[in-house]
């Protein structure tokens, strides 16, 4: 099988400054050390304020990666979520049923990742804020909004009358 050249964005928000350099300085060693993955070429990006925020910064990494197989692909996507991937090479693709058998078994299992941690965390949720609840009800009291007055039962024959005779 011929390799795989992409095009790929990885992309970096935190605080301090230092920081947002030494994560994607790690990201990209991760990266490079991963099986079937070689980086052909990189322009990394000096990060920035973000706009609107007083200690965020942004930084992100251009990179031109040489990868083994569609496994390979899907998994830096999997593994990195780059803000963009471009396949370069080759222009037809060639998958087989196991391709994408691969494929639809590791959305599948990243799915189902999710799914769990999202659920465990709406419990733990709702476990604190049952505990809050019973420590500081005074948080939880529902304000009071007017209701519209009740509609009276002479106004709806009246109405109901009406519509009869037309």
């Amino acid at each position: 099988m011929e390799k795989i050249r992409v095009n790929m964005i990885l992309e970096i928000l935190g605080r301090p400054v230092e920081h947002v350099k030494e994560s994607l300085l790690a990201l990209l060693s991760k990266l490079q050390s991963d099986a079937g993955v070689k980086i052909v070429n990189k322009h990394i990006h000096d990060p920035i304020p973000v706009e609107n925020s007083k200690d965020l910064f942004t930084s992100f990494v251009e990179l031109e990666l040489e990868l083994e197989s569609w496994d390979v692909y899907f998994g830096v996507m999997f593994a990195y979520m780059p803000s963009n991937i471009e396949i370069v090479h080759p222009q037809k693709l060639p998958f087989s049923n196991i391709d994408f058998n691969t494929l639809a078994s590791k959305l599948i299992t990243r799915l189902h990742e999710y799914d769990a941690i999202t659920k465990k965390a709406l419990m733990e949720n709702e476990i604190l804020i049952g505990k809050l609840q019973e420590v500081a009800p005074h948080l939880f009291k529902k304000s009071e909004v007017p209701s519209a007055p009740p509609i009276k039962t002479e106004q709806k024959k009246s109405s109901k009358k009406r519509s009869k005779k037309a």
